[in-house]
């Protein structure tokens, strides 16, 4: 569905959204506005990473904004962002997306209020500006389940299920972060020195503060894995080393159950009438010994 967002005759350029355009539409659209045959196949591409280039007499800008509702398991770009096409040159603006946003309402209400759009330009960093800010969110989230897995990972036991959470959290972030690092032409085209204003260095400055977030929540990410294959090591060194210590109180043990089982016909103690007590005993005052100097050596 085409709608008209803006009109030439009012503010001098004009906005044309497609929300999930047919066949039919899109074609209409690139008849009548001469839209090259690459760009839209590229934004046909569910899984296009972010871009920036001139063609045809438009800029041509693909933009991925972070999806609404993400399931559980998302870890690929499609399934954690939607693509945002935009046609760009000094007569109108044409954006093709699939899913509703809510960029265009947001804008026509400032642009009504506050008028901070006067060409096409301006429009497009509103645009990006808008997008930028679906990551704003997310990355709220991702920091709340990374310190829910910390505080998991450190005062609770720890299940087998959390490695497989802990997976799936680092390719939200890795993927997230990804898609806003390729998104670095699109702001430095935006904010160039002949066209920068403050409007676009605003939205510059949230382009840095939110790849510096996910370089943060991507640096935290890994810290944590690290950290859980450390305490899964260290819960196995623990286990080991007390099934050590059980062996060192039975090696004694086993030495004089060993030497009393053998065949041989004289053996002296065999016949002694208390040597069967006196033999617990001894094993007893073994076990006892070793308890004292494990404890003594701070290994129990």
């Amino acid at each position: 569905m085409i709608h008209v967002i803006t009109e030439s005759s009012e503010y001098g350029f004009e906005w044309l959204d497609a929300e999930n355009p047919s066949d039919e539409e899109i074609d209409e659209l690139t008849r009548k506005y001469t839209l090259h045959h690459s760009s839209i196949k590229d934004w046909r591409q569910p899984d296009h990473l972010p871009k920036f280039e001139n063609v045809g007499g438009y800029a041509f800008i693909i933009f991925r904004v972070h999806a609404e509702e993400v399931a559980l398991e998302a870890d690929t770009v499609p399934e954690l962002t939607d693509s945002v096409a935009i046609f760009m040159n000094d007569e109108r603006i044409i954006t093709l997306h699939r899913k509703p946003w809510a960029a265009p309402e947001i804008i026509r209400k400032s642009q009504k209020e506050q008028n901070t759009c006067s060409n096409t330009h301006e429009l497009v960093n509103e645009i990006i500006k808008i997008c930028l800010t679906t990551y704003e969110e997310p990355s709220i989230k991702l920091t709340s389940d990374i310190e829910y897995y910390e505080a998991n990972m450190f005062l609770k036991n720890r299940k087998p299920s959390m490695l497989k959470g802990l997976y799936y959290l680092r390719r939200r972030v890795e993927v997230t972060r990804r898609v806003i690092m390729l998104s670095h032409d699109i702001v430095e085209k935006i904010d160039t020195p002949e066209q920068g204003n403050a409007n676009t260095r605003d939205t510059r400055d949230l382009f840095v503060k939110l790849q510096n977030i996910y370089d943060t929540l991507f640096e935290n990410m890994n810290q944590l894995v690290m950290i859980y294959f450390s305490i899964s090591s260290q819960r196995t060194n623990e286990i080991v080393r007390i099934l050590t210590l059980f062996s060192v109180f039975f090696m004694p043990l086993t030495f004089i159950v060993g030497i009393y089982g053998m065949n041989f016909r004289y053996m002296p103690e065999l016949q002694m009438k208390y040597g069967y007590p006196v033999t617990m005993l001894a094993m007893a005052l073994i076990t006892v010994g070793i308890y004292m100097w494990f404890k003594r050596k701070s290994w129990l």
